[in-house]
């Protein structure tokens, strides 16, 4: 009987903490603050003794045989996987592995569009290939969120040699359609579903949480248990069940992926975190759900509103209430400056775009802080000026310039992911159409890629392209934003 009130890796390095042995083998601080400056040995010195290697009694990431792999299964237990892998080097290292670990090269993975990078740096990684399929833009925000169903089921049945469906759910704002229907779909169909849900780890562990992506069937999934529970930044976990996947071929790729000489304390905070997670229950999130209903008592005195809430939120989506996404509904602030002017006000927000401001809440999220950003608020809208800034685009819902719906997008032609270095030559936008483009071009918003270096330009891609230049659309990753040319293959990438 597993005990979820331990956390063996955890008490393993105290345990040997407390042998006060001399230490002759790595790493050369042995665990004294020895850069001699007593600033840094305050801050460092209660962690250096948990910063040991692959001893007899620590363990090995690699090969777990004793608190490792005890803490591992631990954390399955606490999560609802039927297996579970420490990730000391972010999701990335779990994207990549579950990539490296179904794909050979060739293979064709069926794959949502606005993943994260790490994705793509593994199909290249793999030299697989990839149908990418173009999000679902919800109507209320402007967001991107998931393919549709019928553009998934459509794709895999043009591409019945598909081995995987890759998915990314929550996006960054915290939203989170129903994955069950189309993970049921990649099933039907005899393939794994794959989902990066870095931005999820807590989902599934409080009543007003989204349903995590392990519940609703996926057989691999990749959380970043740092970004929104209590391990260090890069702490993560790699959970798998089902029989569709190969396990092992997993496992092998997470010892290509990770170092051979693991961060002992992020591996050790993730102990803890399922531990707090495991132990707590939803009572972990009652001072950052507390904090949270200060803000949102608040906004009613104030011209800010939160994505998710009343007229804004969309009856197909949950919405993580850990995820405050504000924004102004009078247009006076756009993202970036609400993001700078509650750093003004020691209230720090995780990123911002042109319309919104994304504020993560979490474990050490107190309802002092919460009271911190409503006088915060408050403040702002006292003494916000009339109109919008010079120059700052038009904040309104309907703001956003509009999107197709996905299911009205032709499946595309797979996209060939390699490594190989090739010339690229630059042309005329309109004399591209068939070249293989060897630049990303995205519109932004939404900052979904509308095209990926390696694909085929296509006369319909050259008309939308031209209407953006037309409205003088802001493009990011290409050289010439102002998409009077572009960058293509000079071999077409043959």
């Amino acid at each position: 009987m597993q005990n979820k009130h331990k956390a063996p890796l955890f008490e393993a390095l105290v345990a040997h903490d407390r042998l006060r042995a001399a230490a002759f083998h790595v790493p050369g601080h042995k665990s004294r603050a020895a850069w001699g400056d007593e600033r840094a040995a305050a801050y460092y010195s209660s962690l250096l003794p948990l910063d040991v290697t692959e001893l007899s009694d620590t363990d090995d990431l690699h090969h777990p045989q004793g608190p490792l792999l005890e803490a591992q299964a631990l954390a399955a237990d606490c999560f609802g996987a039927e297996e579970t892998r420490f990730l000391a080097g972010g999701s990335t290292s779990g994207n990549l592995a579950m990539i490296l670990g179904l794909c050979r090269p060739g293979d064709l993975i069926v794959v949502q569009r606005n993943v994260h990078k790490s994705i793509i740096h593994g199909l290249m990684l793999a030299g697989a290939r990839a149908v990418l399929l173009s999000p679902e833009i919800d109507e209320a925000s402007g967001l991107a969120t998931v393919p549709g169903e019928r553009l998934v089921a459509k794709a895999l049945e043009r591409y019945p040699e598909a081995k995987a469906l890759i998915l990314s759910s929550p996006n960054y704002y915290g939203m989170s359609p129903d994955l069950t229907t189309l993970i049921a779909i990649a099933h039907g169909r005899g393939i794994p579903a794959l989902v990066d849900e870095a931005h999820g780890a807590h989902y599934g562990f409080h009543p007003r949480f989204p349903r995590s992506a392990l519940r609703s069937g996926a057989d691999i999934v990749v959380q970043s248990t740092h970004k929104m529970l209590g391990a260090l930044t890069m702490g993560a976990m790699l959970h798998m069940q089902g029989e569709r996947i190969p396990r092992s071929a997993v496992r092998q790729a997470l010892t290509m992926v990770q170092s051979s000489s693991p961060s002992f304390p992020i591996l050790a905070s993730l102990d803890l975190a399922r531990r707090q997670l495991h132990t707590s229950g939803e009572h972990l999130f009652s001072d950052a759900i507390e904090a949270l209903e200060h803000v949102l008592e608040a906004l009613e005195r104030t011209p800010f509103r939160a994505l998710g809430y009343g007229r804004y939120a969309s009856a197909d989506i949950a919405y993580d209430p850990l995820k405050l996404v504000l924004f102004d509904e009078t247009g006076t602030f756009d993202g970036f400056a609400l993001r700078d002017a509650l750093e003004e006000h020691r209230c720090i927000a995780e990123m911002a775009d042109e319309k919104y401001a994304v504020l993560a809440l979490g474990p050490g999220t107190t309802q002092e802080d919460g009271r911190r950003l409503k006088e915060a608020l408050l403040q702002l809208a006292s003494r916000r000026q009339k109109g919008r800034p010079e120059g700052r685009p038009e904040a309104g819902m309907s703001g956003r310039r509009p999107h197709e719906k996905a299911e009205e997008i032709a499946i595309p032609e797979p996209v060939e992911f390699d490594r190989e270095e090739r010339t690229a030559i630059t042309v005329p936008l309109e004399r591209s159409v068939g070249r293989k483009a060897a630049e990303w071009v995205i519109p932004y918003p939404p900052g979904i890629p509308a095209l990926f270096p390696g694909e085929t330009i296509t006369k319909s891609l050259v008309g939308q392209l031209l209407r953006w230049r037309h409205e003088g659309a802001r493009i990011q990753g290409i050289r010439d934003p102002q998409l009077l040319e572009i960058q293509v293959w000079q071999d077409n990438g043959s």
